[in-house]
């Protein structure tokens, strides 16, 4: 992986984020969690480049997203997409979930790191804050996308960092 500039990415976030869908991880390569988004955002913010993300609050990595000031937000190419389908659909403990998926960290990192991925981004966590389903001004959005009520937590994150393959 070589270090990047964010501003140097080329690339459209809808498609990336929303059709190609990422890796969230949080923790060290010895213990970390990691789950699959198709939601969350890239821009400005506070005059800083940052990455908006959206976790459920019985996600398994929300722990490790509250105890660790850093995340990552891994890119992967077609070739990947069971093993983040497999991410986004098994609730695996601390690496399990990661090796079962075939996936493998890049050890002596600071944050989870994968060997597979294409581009990752490291971020540090600037605001946290729990949805508030009164804030929502169209209602077909809590009917659509919360029938269980599990409204997610917003962080908005710094990206310090960004590497590609």
């Amino acid at each position: 992986m070589k270090e990047i500039t964010a501003e140097s990415l080329s690339f459209a976030p809808f498609n990336k984020i929303g059709k190609g869908w990422m890796l969230v991880s949080a923790g060290s390569p010895e213990k970390c969690s990691t789950l699959t988004a198709s939601w969350g955002g890239l821009g400005i913010m506070w005059g800083k480049n940052v990455a908006a993300i959206g976790i459920r609050p019985q996600r398994h990595t929300l722990s490790f997203l509250d105890a660790n000031d850093t995340y990552t937000l891994s890119f992967f190419d077609e070739t990947y997409r069971s093993a983040l389908s497999y991410c986004g659909s098994h609730s695996g403990g601390e690496n399990a979930k990661i090796a079962e998926a075939g996936l493998t960290l890049i050890p002596n990192e600071s944050v989870p790191m994968f060997q597979e991925a294409s581009l990752t981004l490291v971020c540090k966590k600037l605001y946290r804050q729990p949805m508030d389903p009164k804030c929502l001004l169209d209602s077909s959005i809590d009917s659509h996308c919360y029938p269980d009520k599990d409204y997610h937590i917003f962080f908005v994150g710094e990206i310090l960092k960004a590497y590609e393959k």
